[in-house]
Order: structure tokens, then sequence, then C-alpha cells
């Protein structure tokens, strides 16, 4: 299933996505989602961000190769870093290139959205708390970054962590699909999640012993090697193997 939260008329709702037609849904998102009657075309509606986190998680250097790119050895153990929800937005929403920053980067990453509440979970135990994936975008200050020596106003802006289109919930092999971004039409980066120095099943686990996380919460898994510099204007496209692409301009 895709899912999808969309405006129609005034009306925001969670559906799902067949073929080029959004259906209503049946049941609630985060428990046993089922396809409900036609709403209207995918065209005729306006996809959002597909969930409401009530916090973003993400990991720092969690590729080798991104890694490596950076002169950073590679961590033992997951770096982790947050993203506000009002960072959050859905595809086609303009991100916001802020007035004190000389230097924003785009960062392909697969996104993990979590299906419900869960806390001291075992790497076993990971898949049945996973409402499936999307494509995330870790926009980031690089400038301010490395100016304050810590992450969270490089990545924190309003805008910065575009998701989207959809929420795919079968997603086969998310240890094994590519990550890449396109700048207007150019491709920057491409990787692949079997790079991941921390697989989804450890990261979640490692992520649970910490902080409880709750249905819609999204864990960012992080991005493979190829980073550089947007500006206004700018398209970007990130594409997950299996999901889709995620379209945002700069403004």
């Amino acid at each position: 299933m895709r899912i999808v939260r969309f405006l129609h008329e005034g009306i925001t709702a969670y559906g799902c996505v067949e073929g080029d037609m959004v259906y209503q849904l049946a049941g609630e998102v985060f428990d046993h989602p089922r396809r409900g009657e036609a709403v209207a075309s995918l065209s005729a509606v306006r996809l959002l961000a597909p969930c409401q986190p009530s916090k973003v998680i993400a990991v720092g250097l969690n590729y080798r190769s991104h890694a490596q790119e950076m002169g950073h050895a590679l961590p033992p153990e997951p770096i982790l870093f947050m993203k506000p929800p009002s960072s959050v937005i859905g595809p086609l929403a303009d991100v916001i290139y802020p007035a004190m920053s000389k230097r924003v980067d785009y960062e392909a990453e697969l996104a993990v959205v979590i299906g419900q509440r869960a806390r001291m979970l075992t790497q076993a135990q990971v898949p049945f708390c996973i409402l499936g994936y999307t494509c995330g975008n870790d926009v980031t200050a690089r400038d301010l970054q490395s100016k304050d020596g810590q992450w969270t106003r490089g990545k924190a802006f309003d805008t910065f962590c575009p998701l989207g289109p959809w929420i795919v919930t079968d997603l086969a092999h998310p240890d094994n699909v590519s990550v890449s971004c396109r700048v207007n039409g150019v491709i920057r980066q491409q990787g692949s999640t079997n790079d991941l120095l921390f697989d989804i099943p450890t990261l979640v686990s490692f992520i649970s012993q910490i902080m409880t996380l709750e249905p819609g919460d999204v864990i960012m898994t992080g991005t493979p090697s190829g980073i550089s510099p947007v500006q206004r204007g700018d398209s970007m496209e990130i594409e997950v193997e299996g999901i889709g692409i995620l379209l945002n301009p700069v403004a």
C-alpha cells in the first residue's frame, strides 16, 4: 500500500494511491488500514507530508562512503540528532534558504515511519513496529553546522525536512535499495542502503532504548556520499528505489 496525506476540496485526510487514483482509508492509518472509496485522481489532490511525526530522529555518518567523504572515522555506534516537526514539509513545497546561511546542502535518505508506540525493542521486534518507508531530504545549512560544532541549528530550520511522496508499506528489501539525488535534473548523489554502517533493525532498536517511539515518528537513516550545495531557484529530486520521487524547489 502507498499511504498518503492529501488536501482535497479544503479537507485534509489520509488515503492510499493505486494507479492514478487516491482512495480514502478505511480504518486507522496506524491500525490495519484498508482501501476505502475513491476520492479523486492523483493530479486533483495536493500531496502533503505523508505523516505528522512528533519527532524526526536522524543518523549522522551512517554510510561508509559519506563518512569517508567527510573525513571522519567510522563511528562505533549510531550518531543521533533530531529535526523538529516544524521542519517537515511535503512534496513540491518550497525549501526556504535561510538568510543566515551561505551554504545549504541536500541529503538524500531512506526514511522509516514508525507504526506503533515502541520502547526497548529488540532487533527482531523492529519489523513489527514499522508502518513503512518514504523518501527524505535532510536539508542542512552546512556552514552553520561546521561553525556551531553541533548540528541543531544547521539541521532544524523550518522546511529542512521534506518527506514523501507517500509511505510504502511493503518495501521488499530496505537493506538494498538505491538512494539518489538530482539537482535540476543532474545526478549529484547515487548510493545504496547496502552501504549502511548500521542497518534499520539496529538503528530502530538502538533509538528505542533511548526514547519512546510514537506512531508517525520518522527515522532518517543517513545519506550516501555526494553532498554539495544548492542555490535559490534549484530543484531537488530525491529518489529511493521502490518508493518514488520527492521533488522540492529551493526558494
